[in-house]
């Protein structure tokens, strides 16, 4: 039997160099006779030798030896991918789905893709398709994964616990990649059992050809017990594909050993020679035709299907014609590789300038990753600058297998580098946010504390200033923000809901002390003064205190004590009393009306007021009293002139005046203390 190592097409098409061998051989002469013999070498004229120049006999061989190789190399590829298609019959139908560039897709499209190519196709069909599919997917996945895991431990530095996330779309991934395994292996089982019985019966056919070398049959038995053999062949099925090359040239030298060998009907031999190469040079015409199609990649599939008709189905030619019609084949099967070479070359191309694409984007990441921001919303914009920049990675389309690892882990290293240096950023938003956390649960914490309480004069202040303070604190971790805004607001709220219900009660309280003072204004405007100065200032004091106890009055009717402090101001105005008394009593009078309706603003502005009074008349004092100094050290200053009589006249009526804002400053303070 012949050895896999002399396995070719070429071969198998019967390059026998050997002369005819007589009937008279026996069958171990046969069987010992070599089966394959070298290529042809091409002749090189006279004229050819004359026009090039003078080499070697080695150089001479090894050129003629490169031509070979070179012819070899296209006939190897289109016998291995028959061998394979041999095998399994559904890898013909791979050529019908298009290899679309699968670095391109989303997770979501390429899970989409896979559970469409599992639902229609066939399970060989669509296997580059599904590994093509599964790369890229698991390449996205796990830098998904990295990333995630990265942004886990900066947000919980002090973790313990592993990091686990769960993905429904990796968990679809491998349900729908898990079906297809399955069917995998189902197809291969049943596959596997039926190439190794097919193989058995291609063997046992070659070796009852061998068998039918015998001269002392009769030809006529021997002609019908080889075309049975060749129909038995025919339909044998698919055999391994490591098998295929062998087995086919052992049939194909035995079935040539049977015309050449053997002193059949030359006549009937001769036609099935003539039909053989008339089926050969229409192949050769149609590749003639190919070598134009445009379409390079269907091209290159017909040819490989026509290399499986020369082989399989069509037999021998004459010996004077063997070389001639397979060198014509063999030629026009190096033009068409050619040109699929240079196919090859231009997508290398197109690749190549991907990888340079690809390349700027790495490098613009690399940048990204030095350029320091401040801000969080500056730190959004450069996240969606390296979106934009992944997504155009993503994008770019292949390049070339031998740097697509190496690619990759530039571009992965790249968006690491940045997550990392945006993250050590985050870190420190983190801890701010933490320590804002702590600020808001203690404001949490009062604001419980205070919700039940029903002083509402002191109580309402804090709550007010509780929420000042709390819109002035910053963000807090995202996870917590919800919730502890939720238990302030529920505290905050439960505290201003008792206080408008208390108001509610207080308000029919408020109408009937307007009524009151409404009713009493009317008494107070007949009221008149008797001329003795006590028990005139007595019964205003009285009025005052009368007025008082009405209580508070609606806001929307506090006019009303503008018109009783009018009142009173024409009361004053009429007794005997002096400036800074009237003043005083007025004062008090006003001050205590603020602190009733509890106007905290109008009762801090007028202590503000007050307060830059004092210091306005002490700086007055401190001019005038620096004039007297000035007149003192003068030659006349043991006479004092007008001029500074009326400094010191000026000096005794501010210090008076700066007595009573002293004195109203001391009521007011003495008033927000009670």
């Amino acid at each position: 039997m012949l050895e896999e190592k002399n396995d070719n097409l070429q071969e198998a098409d019967g390059n026998l160099t050997t002369d005819s061998i007589e009937s008279t051989q026996d069958d171990s002469t046969i069987a010992e006779m070599p089966s394959i013999t070298e290529t042809s070498k091409p002749e090189i004229t006279e004229a050819e030798a004359n026009d090039t120049p003078v080499s070697t006999e080695e150089e001479a061989t090894e050129t003629v030896a490169a031509i070979e190789n070179q012819n070899q190399k296209a006939l190897n590829s289109i016998d291995d991918s028959n061998a394979e298609e041999s095998e399994d019959e559904t890898l013909k139908e791979r050529h019908e789905i298009p290899m679309q560039d699968y670095d391109t897709l989303s997770m979501e499209a390429l899970v989409d893709e896979l559970d469409a190519l599992i639902s229609t196709g066939k399970v060989m069909s669509i296997k580059e398709h599904v590994e093509e599919i599964k790369k890229a997917f698991l390449a996205k996945y796990n830098h998904f994964i990295e990333e995630k895991k990265e942004e886990y431990h900066t947000e919980n530095p002090d973790a313990t616990e592993d990091f686990q996330y769960h993905s429904p779309l990796k968990t679809k991934f491998d349900q729908v990649y898990s079906l297809f395994r399955d069917n995998r292996n189902t197809h291969f089982k049943s596959l596997q059992t039926n190439l190794k019985t097919n193989l058995e019966n291609r063997l046992a056919i070659v070796e009852e050809l061998k068998e039918l070398i015998n001269p002392q049959e009769n030809i006529k038995d021997t002609l019908k017990h080889f075309n049975d053999l060749r129909e038995r062949w025919k339909n044998a099925g698919p055999i391994p594909k490591d098998k295929y090359n062998h087995v086919w040239n052992n049939y194909h030298f035995h079935v040539e050993n049977f015309y050449d060998y053997l002193h059949l009907d030359r006549e009937a031999r001769d036609l099935d020679f003539k039909h053989n190469l008339e089926q050969k040079q229409k192949i050769v015409s149609r590749v003639e035709e190919l070598i134009n199609e445009a379409d390079v990649n269907k091209a290159f599939r017909e040819l490989q299907d026509l290399h499986r008709i020369w082989k399989e189905d069509i037999g021998p030619v004459s010996r004077e014609n063997r070389d001639i019609i397979w060198n014509q084949f063999s030629d026009l099967t190096k033009q068409m590789h050619d040109k699929r070479e240079v196919l090859f070359e231009k997508l290398r191309g197109t690749e190549l300038e991907n990888l340079e694409k690809k390349k700027a984007i790495i490098a613009d990441i690399e940048v990204l990753a030095t350029v320091k921001v401040n801000a969080h919303s500056q730190w959004l914009q450069q996240i969606e600058k390296v979106e934009a920049l992944r997504t155009a990675f993503f994008s770019a389309g292949k390049v070339p297998s031998d740097v697509n690892e190496e690619t990759w882990a530039a571009f992965k290293t790249a968006v690491r580098n940045f997550n990392s240096f945006k993250n050590s950023f985050y870190k420190e938003i983190k801890k701010e946010q933490n320590e804002n956390l702590a600020k808001k649960n203690a404001l949490v914490a009062k604001a419980q504390e205070l919700q039940e309480s029903t002083d509402f004069a002191v109580t309402t202040p804090i709550m007010k200033r509780i929420q000042d303070e709390w819109k002035q604190i910053g963000h807090v971790p995202r996870k917590y923000s919800d919730k502890i805004w939720k238990e302030f607001k529920e505290a905050c709220n439960h505290y201003f809901d008792k206080l408008k219900e208390h108001k509610d009660e207080d308000s029919a309280e408020e109408i009937a002390a307007f009524d009151n003072k409404k009713l009493y204004l009317d008494t107070l405007r007949a009221y008149q003064l008797t001329g003795d100065h006590k028990t005139d200032l007595d019964a205003i004091k009285l009025h005052i205190e009368t007025w008082k106890n009405f209580g508070k009055v609606p806001f929307p009717r506090r006019h009303i004590e503008g018109k009783f402090n009018k009142i009173l101001d024409a009361l004053f105005d009429k007794l005997s009393l002096s400036k800074k008394d009237t003043d005083m009593i007025r004062f008090a009078n006003r001050m205590d009306s603020l602190s009733e309706n509890n106007d905290s603003r109008k009762l801090e502005n007028e202590k503000i007021f007050i307060m830059r009074k004092i210091e306005e008349v002490r700086n007055e004092i401190n001019q005038l009293e620096n004039n007297i100094q000035f007149f003192t050290n003068t030659r006349n200053a043991k006479k004092e002139n007008s001029i500074v009589l009326e400094v010191r006249k000026n000096i005794a009526i501010h210090k008076e005046s700066l007595d009573t804002w002293k004195e109203k400053l001391k009521q007011l303070r003495n008033l927000k203390q009670e």
